[in-house]
């Protein structure tokens, strides 16, 4: 066995944390910016303390094996605190999205018997206590824990991280071996989590995973990619939401296995995170891409020299990618490789110009260190995937579901096959293509059913244990797959003809004015769509030819990047010919990609950027198909009168 790959066995949570500590209790396990900007280290000795003193909190306030605890916090040490003592006083972690409704984190809280709830902030506990009131006989929490040293709340249900540790350490110099006890009392068959699926489509349902399933999956990951290592200088950079099982296996739980630090950002702080932290590895969905270079496109179409310039570097990227590739479309990016080699001397010169001029400064932006990422929940565009490859960004795109902890599909960096999500993670997996296409999954990283819910939990698995992803399969050569689209996303026109709504949206993942496209053609007549412009492209468009609108009518939000982003206009803008000729242009360049009846025949564009505020977004950045229909029913109805 490879000495890098020393770390691969099974452990429970509680277990590996344990390891760590007690392995290599003086190395960095977490590095994280304060509230004064300046960067903070943390052992996993110093982490293990904080756990441990945080469990025994919640032993001593009566917190039993398997009691749910729900954390509702943005990704943070702190969240990786609470789950870990949630773990090893043997309870279950309830995963819960801070800009979940009202409506939707009581429905969470009821259905998973939650009683102790940790909130990351002010905002996020006044949330929790409209909720929470002891007059909803519904939500059992008992107590909520802010998720800072010091808070006062007059509501005696209240406490804070200081206090809960207190009692922790009263509790331990009572009883020297109860962390001990319990936390080693937790058993693979133990539940471990309750993840509720984002609900696209429908209601959310809790998939629960035991510590034998995560443990399965974690295993799973670092056996197929070659981690290197803390001694060798690897950084995981966490930003995506923890409560995903994506941030949250694929990187936290690769991390710990592998004993690799973890840095903390945020898509709001990214760009500077990048910089400071320097990682060397990172989880993202294909709409961090996407806006990583779109942000690059714009900023060089503030000069007609500097746009000519880097729309040649990503065409002289993409040949180079290409002409590297095997018959099948394969390309090898063995990190260290020349990618250059064997292409002719004039594209080689080309190349290297442009390498210099522009590639090597994105390698730089990125943090000069970066090895390889990943990208999941979401088809990441062909192109756009070359595009990265050529700047030397290695995007090894995989598949995955909540149900399966994660990928179980991915490429390989030394035969990346841009388009497709890889193929089979590993042996221990059992893949096949139902008769209509649809993927289905066995392995020991399955999860055991749904939370109060043995119908659903019957109908996502076949008699022979398969798990039903819900995902329409191509296979491609060498047996790469290429999801094709959900299952439910799969439009049936009236003439019968089947209509991949994927397929359209991503067409629209590099345009430049408009953002993203809802198609809709079920039983209808045609396709048409809900159109979401890039506002900020249009304004700039706007401000460059000097056409007139109200810009007191323009709203921005600071909360969604490292600049303000317009998230609505008004009337008068998305009425303004103009702006009309922009969206119809970008909409019939997609139209010649596509058979004629899959082009988009009619369309609504909305006034307002869909975010998870909004509530048309989930928080991996997925349209929720449901409640879009469900929003525009009278604009869609229209289209088709």
């Amino acid at each position: 066995m490879e000495k890098r790959k020393w770390y691969i066995e099974q452990l429970t949570v509680p277990a590996l944390m344990h390891r760590n500590a007690t392995k290599f209790g003086d190395n960095i396990c977490q590095m994280f910016k304060g509230e004064d900007g300046e960067v903070k280290q943390l052992t996993y000795s110093q982490v293990y303390r904080i756990v441990k003193e945080l469990s025994s909190g919640l032993i001593d306030m009566g917190f039993k094996k398997g009691d749910r605890a729900a954390i509702m916090c943005n990704t943070a040490p702190q969240w990786m605190w609470s789950d870990y003592a949630i773990l090893c006083a043997g309870g279950i972690t309830v995963c819960i999205y801070p800009t979940l409704s009202e409506r939707e984190l009581e429905f969470i809280l009821e259905d998973s018997g939650t009683t102790v709830l940790f909130v990351e902030n002010e905002d996020v506990l006044a949330k929790a206590k409209n909720v929470c009131k002891p007059s909803n006989k519904k939500v059992k929490v008992k107590t909520i824990v802010v998720m800072k040293d010091h808070f006062e709340d007059k509501d005696k249900r209240v406490t804070d991280f200081a206090s809960l540790r207190e009692k922790g350490v009263a509790l331990l110099a009572r009883d020297k071996m109860i962390f001990e006890d319990r936390w080693r009392s937790v058993d693979f068959k133990d539940y471990m989590t309750i993840v509720y699926t984002s609900g696209t489509t429908g209601n959310p349902k809790g998939a629960v995973h035991t510590h034998f399933s995560w443990a399965a999956a974690v295993v799973r990951d670092c056996t197929v990619v070659g981690y290197s290592g803390a001694d060798q200088g690897d950084l995981f950079l966490s930003f995506l939401p923890m409560s995903h099982t994506y941030e949250r296996e694929c990187g936290h739980g690769a991390s710990m296995l592998a004993a690799i630090p973890n840095a903390y950002s945020s898509p709001k702080t990214l760009v500077d995170d990048l910089k400071l932290f320097k990682p060397t590895i990172f989880m993202s969905v294909p709409r961090i891409y996407e806006r990583i270079y779109m942000a690059m496109r714009e900023q060089a179409a503030k000069s007609p020299l500097k746009k000519k310039i880097f729309d040649a570097a990503i065409k002289t990227g993409i040949e180079v990618v290409e002409k590297r590739a095997d018959k099948d479309g394969f390309i090898d990016m063995s990190e260290g490789i020349d990618l250059t080699a064997g292409v002719n001397p004039w594209l080689k010169f080309k190349f290297k110009l442009f390498d210099k001029l522009i590639f090597s400064k994105v390698r730089e932006a990125f943090g000069g260190k970066f090895r390889f990422a990943f990208s999941a929940a979401g088809s990441l565009n062909a192109d756009l995937c070359k595009t990265f490859l050529a700047m030397g960004i290695r995007v090894c795109e995989g598949y995955g579901a909540t149900e399966t902890w994660n990928e179980v599909t991915v490429n390989r960096l030394n035969k990346i096959l841009p388009g497709s999500v890889g193929k089979c993670s590993t042996t221990a997996l059992e893949l096949k293509v139902a008769d209509d296409g649809e993927l289905l999954v066995k392995g020991d990283c399955l999860f055991s059913g749904y939370w109060n819910n043995p119908k659903a939990t019957k109908e996502a698995f076949t008699e022979d244990g398969f798990y039903r992803t819900g995902d329409i399969v191509e296979v491609l050569a060498d047996n790469y797959l290429k999801i094709v689209d959900r299952k439910k996303g799969l439009m049936v026109l009236d003439t019968g003809k089947n209509v991949p709504s994927q397929r359209i949206e991503s067409l629209f993942s590099l345009s430049q004015f408009i953002e993203l496209v809802v198609p809709i053609g079920s039983e209808r007549k045609f396709v048409s769509a809900i159109i979401v412009p890039n506002f900020d492209a249009c304004i700039a468009y706007f401000d460059a030819k000097g056409i007139p609108y109200d810009k007191s009518a323009v709203v921005y939000d600071n909360n969604l990047g490292p600049a303000p982003v317009c998230v609505k206009v008004g009337k008068d803008f998305v009425e303004n010919e103009e702006f009309k000729k922009l969206i119809d242009k970008e909409v019939q360049t997609v139209n010649k990609e596509l058979e004629s009846y899959e082009q988009i025949k009619k369309y609504f564009v909305v006034d307002y950027k869909f975010t998870e505020a909004t509530g048309e977004m989930t928080p991996t950045l997925k349209v929720k198909r449901r409640v879009v229909m469900e929003k525009f029913k009278e604009e869609i109805d229209a289209l088709y009168k």
